[in-house]
Formats: C-alpha cells, structure tokens, sequence
C-alpha cells in the first residue's frame, strides 16, 4: 500500500471495530503468527515439517450446493467434535501453532463452532462461510469471543451467484450476513473463487470500491480449481486470466485501504504451493489428514497416535512423498498441472479416499493436465515494501524448491 492506503486502512480499522478485537487479531493472528513460522522454520533446520497454519473442514453439510464443489454436501452431515477439535487445537499449541482456518461445507451449520473459538482464547480463526446463517445472535457471540474473522464468500453477480450455488436468492443473503459481520463490529473478509462466470464482474477496481463502501476489511482472490465429481472445467481460468488476476492484485494493494490475502506467490512474484512448502496441510470432517483440501485421499487421521497429531504428521510418509513430489514437479498446483504424479503417490501409499461419494481416484484418473499459477517468465513482484517484507520472511518457498 501507499502511505495514503495505509493511512486510510487503519484509520478504517480503528473506526469499524473495536480495541479489543483489534488486540486479538494483532497479537494472536499477528505476533504468535509470526513466531510460530519461525518455529517452524527452526524445525525444518532439523528435517522436521509441521504445518505452522492448519486448515480444517469441520463438516461436510451445507445448505449451498455450489457447481465444482469437492466436499459431499449432498450426503448425510458428518462433523468434528468438541472433542476432538479441543485435543487437535490443543496439541498444535504445544508446538506453538496459534491460527487455525475453519472449513466446511459450511462451519455454521456445527452446533459447537462458537464453543470451540471461545475454549481457545489464545488463538485466532478464520471462518469460510457462505455467510447466510450468520445471524445479530451469532454475529453478537462472534463478537464476544473476540477471536474470529468470517470470510464470506461472494461469486458473483445476482443471476451467476444462484448459478454457481445453486440455490435462489443467494447473494442477497450472503450479503444480508456480510452487513451483520460489519454491524457488529467483526473484522470481515470476502473471499471470491475467480473462474469464468465472475472474473470480469469482480476482477475490477469498481468491486474493490463496493468492497470498502460495505466495510469489508480484507479480500482474497481464489482461482478457480476443477476438480470433484463435477469439475466444470469450463470454468476454469486461462493462462492469460490468472496473470491478469495477479496484476490487479498486486495494484490494488498498492491503491486502496483494503487488505488483499493470496498464499500462491512469493515475494518475488514466484509461484508457490503452501502444502508443498509445508506451511499448511488440511483435515478432513472425518479427521483425516490430507496435503491439501482438494487432495481428498489420506493415511493418517487425528485420531491415530492416541490424538498426537504432531506424531502423526511429522512422521507420516504420504505428507513427506507428497511435498517432494509436488515441489519437484512445480512451483504451482500439482493437482491441475500433473495429476498423473498425485495418483502415483496416492497408489504408491495405499491412501484411501476420504470422500463419502467413493469415487476420488476415479476422478483424479480422468483430470488432464491443466496451467496453475505457475508462469516462468511472467511473475509479478509485490510492489509495496510492507507485503514483501512479510512475504520473503514469514510465506515464501522455505527452501522447497531449491
């Protein structure tokens, strides 16, 4: 950002929330966030990778059926319980984890999701909802617990947001849950999977603008992945589309009191895969653990080791096999790229596949190769010194690819 972003962004901040609030996310998301990648990178000195950002899909139900969607929102509800996310959230703190994504399907629909942010005061959440059950009660507890970003997603216009969700009404909903967020006074993020149907909706500044005038504090940009029983690759962005997307992010960082997330780059414009470089991996609604959220194939489970998930992912051969493989084959998404090296070392471990529906392997056997962010000789720096300060310290390669 320019200093007159910059300026402008905290004096948005400050005046849409409140101190307490702001202390969480500085100090739990922010200072614990940081240290915890330097321990993490302290224990790749040692040979040893465990993720300092864990991602977690609570649940598989939802009441969005969205088009290329991987997670089996159309079966019956499975979920993580208390329980078990407690013992999960507890063992990742021993090693000095403090930031845990939650997915789902849809996070809200978990009876004991706000119990599960208020029993971890010390740590900081980020909730990807569809925001449409966020109600003034949940949006009030939210607040209370003090601890929690929504980021809620919006794919697009009135007509391709029904389209891609597969519902009726579906943006104005989402957006009715968005306005709760900001009225009670919740640090608030949208999140957009850019594909086809919505690039030239809102890959623009004008959207950007929209995004500030609602009060949103932070957006981050998806490209759209086909994969699943359904994979609409006619969604799927050109070469072209996702430079372009890269571009527009980087500029509008530079321009507008607005906070841009994206995990897929470095601080020299090289792309980067997080599972590949170690930095996150994914957990399943059954407790499976996986390289990533759309690699829906796994070993492990949280609940191996008696519940010691640091035994279990520092010492698993699928997370180790995969982070080699991935980072030999590419600095972007081996999923897309080389689907024919993910289904070898899927067989080569004997995985099972985590999925309800029972037909993962056969879908990873019928992906073709496609393009990911990885673009030789089209990167993009990042063109504000605060951004690539972070980025070259705290997410970058961590030597995978060297």
């Amino acid at each position: 950002m320019t200093m007159a972003a910059m300026g402008g962004f905290a004096l948005r901040m400050v005046r849409s929330t409140d101190l307490r609030l702001l202390w969480k996310i500085a100090y739990n998301f922010g200072y614990k966030g940081m240290r915890s990648v330097e321990k993490f990178k302290a224990r790749l000195k040692q040979g040893i990778t465990f993720p300092p950002f864990l991602y977690i899909s609570i649940t598989n139900g939802c009441n969005l059926r969205c088009q290329g969607c991987w997670v089996d929102v159309d079966k019956p509800a499975q979920l993580i319980t208390f329980e078990h996310m407690d013992r999960l959230i507890r063992n990742a703190k021993k090693h000095g984890n403090s930031f845990f994504g939650i997915l789902g399907g849809e996070p809200f629909i978990h009876p004991d999701l706000i119990r599960i942010l208020k029993a971890h005061p010390d740590c900081y959440f980020q909730i990807f909802t569809n925001g449409q059950l966020i109600t003034d009660e949940i949006a009030q507890q939210l607040h209370e617990a003090g601890n929690a970003t929504p980021l809620i997603s919006v794919e697009g216009s009135a007509t391709v947001s029904d389209e891609r969700r597969g519902r009726k009404n579906v943006l104005s909903k989402t957006l009715a849950g968005l306005e709760t967020c900001v009225r009670h006074g919740l640090i608030t993020g949208v999140a957009t999977s850019a594909c086809q149907s919505n690039f030239d909706d809102l890959v623009r500044e004008e959207w950007i603008d929209e995004l500030i005038r609602k009060g949103v504090h932070y957006t981050w940009f998806h490209t759209y992945r086909p994969v699943g029983p359904v994979a609409n690759a006619q969604l799927a962005l050109t070469p072209d589309q996702v430079n372009r997307l890269r571009r527009f992010v980087v500029d509008m960082r530079n321009r507008k009191p607005i906070a841009i997330v994206d995990a897929y780059y470095d601080d020299e414009g090289k792309a980067l895969c997080p599972a590949a470089t170690g930095i996150s991996h994914h957990i399943g609604p059954f407790g499976d653990v996986e390289p990533c959220p759309i690699i829906q194939f796994a070993r492990e489970s949280i609940h191996d080791n008696d519940g010691d998930l640091y035994k279990t992912m520092t010492e698993s051969p699928l997370l180790k096999d995969f982070r080699k493989t991935a980072a030999k084959a590419t600095r972007g998404c081996i999923v897309l790229e080389r689907p024919d090296l993910l289904k070898e070392v899927v067989e080569r471990h004997s995985c099972r596949d985590t999925t309800l529906r029972k037909t993962a392997a056969v879908e990873l056997a019928w992906m073709k190769s496609r393009p990911s962010q990885h673009q030789p000789g089209s990167e993009v720096p990042e063109g504000n010194f605060f951004y690539r300060f972070a980025k070259k310290n705290w997410f970058f390669g961590f030597g995978a690819y060297t």
